[in-house]
């Protein structure tokens, strides 16, 4: 399937998310008690202490940065979306998709995508109540009419046991590795914190570059060259 998809009809995306207040103890008080029932389960932790994992759950976090790439002109192009006007950068991104990823070839692309990008995008854009694209608006669709590539899928090659990081891919394919800096264990520090959102946007544009070059070896072509990488 992925040889006779063109790379110039891929947008490769990822992004980061922050939990929507850094601590528990700032969410307001419905909020905490929505939280806690929906960890009451989780014996090994306190609300609290699970509250670190805060930033993978669209109902109590927010998209800080979306950034992509797409091939033309023999270039990658990076461009990213960011700031802490979450419904602003969504809406560009909506833009974005409806302007320039809008017909039957075009497809998404993201590690681990369809588990947490694609419906975390999603539920941010319904929540800002902004109208899903029609690439992310996969309701009532047939399987062979999603476009929504996920590298970490295409690895497990019909495989349900595990997962398998971008990293370790990059590894083992012998791709530079996006995580010389941080990791996704350190964006919401550097955000609230350090206040350092362009560090987390350079992050975030090296775990896109990564994601094209999985796929280039999954299809078995040369990967691209820092001269070809140009951001925008």
């Amino acid at each position: 399937m992925i040889d006779s998809i063109k790379l110039e009809d891929i947008l490769f995306l990822d992004i980061e998310t922050v939990p929507v207040t850094y601590k528990y103890n700032d969410l307001n008080e419905n909020a905490r008690k929505l939280w806690d029932n929906k960890f009451r389960f989780q014996a090994a932790d306190t609300p609290e202490e699970h509250y670190k994992k805060a930033g993978i759950f669209a109902e109590f976090a927010k998209i800080i940065c979306i950034s992509v790439g797409f091939v033309s002109d023999k270039a990658f192009r990076l461009k990213s979306f960011y700031g802490d006007d979450e419904k602003l950068l969504l809406t560009e991104f909506a833009d974005l998709l409806n302007k320039h990823y809008n017909k039957k070839e075009h497809q998404l692309c993201a590690h681990n995508g369809k588990e947490f990008d694609y419906p975390f995008i999603a539920r941010r854009m319904l929540i800002n109540r902004i109208k899903l694209p029609n690439v992310l608006n996969i309701a009532g669709k047939k399987p062979w009419e999603v476009n929504l590539l996920d590298t970490m899928e295409l690895w497990k090659f019909g495989d349900y046991k595990n997962f398998t990081s971008l990293n370790l891919l990059a590894h083992i394919f012998d791709i530079p590795t996006p995580k010389d800096d941080i990791d996704g264990s350190d964006v919401s520090r550097v955000y609230y914190e350090e206040k350092n959102l362009k560090r987390i946007v350079t992050y975030c544009q090296k775990d896109v570059l990564t994601v094209a070059q999985v796929l280039l070896r999954f299809k078995g072509e040369p990967l691209i060259t820092p001269e070809q990488v140009v951001i925008t």
